[in-house]
């Protein structure tokens, strides 16, 4: 690309001279609801990323209500999202265009995201544009690395947890000639030690090593752009009860933990030209290969997938005028994914074979997935008054495990951005998704059971369909040291197909009653889900910010037995406070947050849970509603920051994480919907050398 500034058609990243096709515009950006955007697009920048003493992607969301983050289980450490009440399997994840964390690396993905590594995060909510493909059911959230051309030939940032988890980040720019630019950057964090706060007999968090390093390069002349890079990483997690060994007690039975070893390597180039000296119409490529594989142990059962990924999105883009704008490209995925799955019951239940439903036995299989497609995107502008962009791809569908899983698929988008006066945005958007299911890893909780997997679907991988739409409405006024702005927004997803899953349902044998966990697609029965937010964020005086954000979240979805029932596990309701404070120069910085969380259903099983005096745990079937306090002081010299935090500060913890001896039928350790781990203090500093 040109100096000149190149416009982002997908109108969710915003501009910036140095990337290909799309980023945010260099400079120093706001948190919160970007008001230029033309799609609802959150933004979390550097400083927002540094408001919380945390160390990865998973932990950067707990001052957002949009994304809410919880544990997939109480024994691997696995941390997932929600966006729009819905799996982050859902939420699209981008790292600057490509689409990552896909597949099987998707239930570790987050915790592979060092936050000191990320420049921002952008969340757009709803049915952003079509150009990144259709995954994207319930929103996308980009990752801006920082960029080979930062004028920091070192930064290091390390840390110590007071549960002993240390965390080392490590990044290094430089210019080797006025052409090429490099970036290099490490991470590496770990557990010395368990704990087991709660005394259920398993560790609150699994010990874990974890080595993550990539190496991004740009070529930039006004005539060509080139970028290139890689990204690995090693992770090792053991959890469950001290002194598990995966060789020895999946067939003795007597202790049950977690044993995980994940491998993610990933290389990717991109290519920009410009077709004029203005850069207001331009060719590009982008090219992506990944390979990840794991081996993961969950008591006596076992889930090794591998996965082999290609991406490849051609686009040409002309900006014919201020008003009127179009791309047009052509893209392709390819996914070739093997799966050995293992979910065999003790010795003591096999007596039971004869008597049971199909279940999912020691088995291996290989699907070939591909979809690719033509797209194009029109968008028009009237001045900075009115705004649409209209969308469309025509998807083929290749399932190798069934053809009926395939064809061709038309899938539109549409976004409507008007605003009639300067202090006041209205914004809608909606469209299909669509995206080739991962049974097992989108659900990886289903293996922390002494359960039966029950799967009920054609084909391996079957095809998910949905339509999201929705709208934001942004008032921005004067008053204090800035504006202050408020935001209501509204969405809604719908699931024509869908995988879903079913942990509520018994059956009979013989003698008695055994638990399945289905995983099956619905007949005539889809899934929905409401979402209501309010954001307000105002600077009262100088250096004082004060943000506050409440969601409500209204999600149905079906079971085995063909009814519908209110999301189990997925709470009604958020509210987040921000609180930030900078003396002069921002030498100390004073950041306080607190959240409560709304109660959600609990699983059906769960109702049995007692306390110590013999008392239903959850009362109406439903968990209590609970606050989150995390407060950070941060002392910044020269060139060095100093800080100290605190998350969790209450205290609260769910009680009876671990439903059932493990050596009895119906043990489950995936009921989690709270916080694990209690009080935690966190130590750390940043070190910056400038050019």
């Amino acid at each position: 690309m040109t100096n000149a500034q190149v416009v982002d058609t997908s109108k969710v990243y915003g501009e910036r001279r140095d990337s290909l096709k799309a980023a945010v515009f260099v400079g120093q950006q706001k948190d919160g609801i970007s008001k230029g955007k033309d799609i609802r697009t959150e933004i979390i920048s550097t400083s927002g990323l540094q408001k919380m003493a945390c160390c990865n992607l998973a932990e950067s969301f707990e001052n957002s209500a949009s994304v809410t983050v919880g544990y997939s289980d109480a024994a691997t450490g696995a941390r997932q999202i929600r966006l729009l009440g819905l799996s982050g399997t859902y939420t699209q994840m981008l790292d600057e265009n490509r689409p990552v964390l896909r597949g099987v690396t998707s239930p570790f993905g987050l915790s592979y995201v060092p936050g000191p590594w990320l420049e921002s995060i952008q969340i757009a909510k709803g049915s952003p544009s079509v150009i990144n493909g259709l995954e994207s059911m319930t929103g996308q959230i980009n990752l801006e690395h920082k960029k080979p051309t930062e004028e920091k030939p070192l930064f290091i940032q390390a840390s110590m947890m007071s549960d002993s988890k240390a965390d080392l980040n490590v990044t290094s720019a430089w210019r080797l000639s006025p052409t090429l630019y490099t970036i290099f950057l490490g991470h590496a964090d770990g557990n010395f030690r368990s704990f087991d706060m709660n005394m259920d007999g398993f560790m609150d968090d699994p010990r874990m090593l974890q080595l993550n390093v990539a190496n991004r390069w740009l070529y930039y002349t006004p005539d060509l752009q080139v970028r290139w890079g890689f990204h690995a990483v090693k992770d090792h997690r053991h959890g469950g009860q001290e002194g598990y060994d995966k060789d020895e007690d999946p067939i003795s039975g007597r202790l049950w933990g977690t044993d995980i070893n994940n491998t993610l390597l990933d290389g990717y180039i991109k290519v920009g030209k410009p077709l004029r000296e203005d850069g207001s119409a331009s060719i590009a490529a982008i090219l992506d290969y990944s390979f990840q594989k794991s081996d993961s142990w969950f008591g006596f059962n076992s889930y090794a997938p591998r996965q082999r990924s290609g991406f490849v999105n051609l686009l040409y883009r002309n900006q014919l005028n201020e008003s009127h704008d179009f791309t047009v490209g052509l893209s392709g995925m390819v996914d070739g994914i093997e799966e050995t799955v293992a979910n065999m019951p003790y010795s003591s239940f096999r007596k039971l074979a004869a008597y049971l439903p199909p279940l999912v036995p020691l088995a291996t299989t290989s699907s070939l997935l591909a979809s690719g497609g033509p797209y194009g995107e029109y968008t028009f502008h009237s001045g900075e008054t009115f705004t649409s962009i209209i969308g469309a791809r025509a998807e083929y569908f290749h399932n190798g495990d069934d053809k009926s899983e395939g064809g061709f698929k038309v899938a539109p988008r549409m976004t409507v951005k008007y605003s009639p006066a300067e202090w006041v945005t209205l914004r809608a958007n909606g469209g299909r998704g669509l995206r080739f299911s991962n049974p097992f890893s989108d659900n990886i909780g289903i293996f922390s059971t002494n359960k039966l997997i029950s799967p009920h679907y054609p084909s391996g991988h079957p095809l998910e369909d949905s339509w999201t739409y929705g709208g934001n409405l942004t008032f921005s006024v004067p008053f204090g040291e800035g504006e202050t702005t408020l935001s209501l927004d509204y969405f809604r997803t719908r699931f024509v197909r869908e995988v879903a899953v079913d942990y509520e349902q018994m059956d009979h044998y013989v003698n008695g009653y055994y638990s399945l966990i289905h995983l099956f697609v619905p007949e005539g029965l889809h899934s929905v889900s409401d979402n209501f937010q309010v954001d307000l964020s105002a600077e009262p005086f100088e250096r004082f910010t004060v943000s506050v954000t409440a969601r409500y979240t209204d999600a149905k979805s079906p079971t085995f037995d063909g009814t519908m029932v209110e999301k189990p596990m997925t709470g009604r309701f958020k509210g987040v406070l921000n609180l930030q404070y900078k003396t002069n120069l921002s030498k100390w910085i004073f950041d306080f947050t607190a959240s409560v969380n709304g109660s959600a259903r609990v699983y059906e099983f769960m109702n049995h849970v007692t306390d110590e005096n013999g008392k239903p745990y959850y009362k109406d079937g439903r968990t209590p509603v609970y606050p989150l306090l995390f407060a950070q002081v941060t002392r910044r010299f020269k060139g060095f920051d100093l800080y100290v935090g605190g998350e969790n500060l209450t205290g609260f913890t769910q009680r009876q994480v671990i439903i059932g001896d493990h050596s009895m039928y119906g043990f489950d350790a995936s009921c989690v919907w709270g916080p694990i781990m209690g009080r935690k203090v966190i130590v750390g500093m940043r070190m910056t050398l400038w050019r």
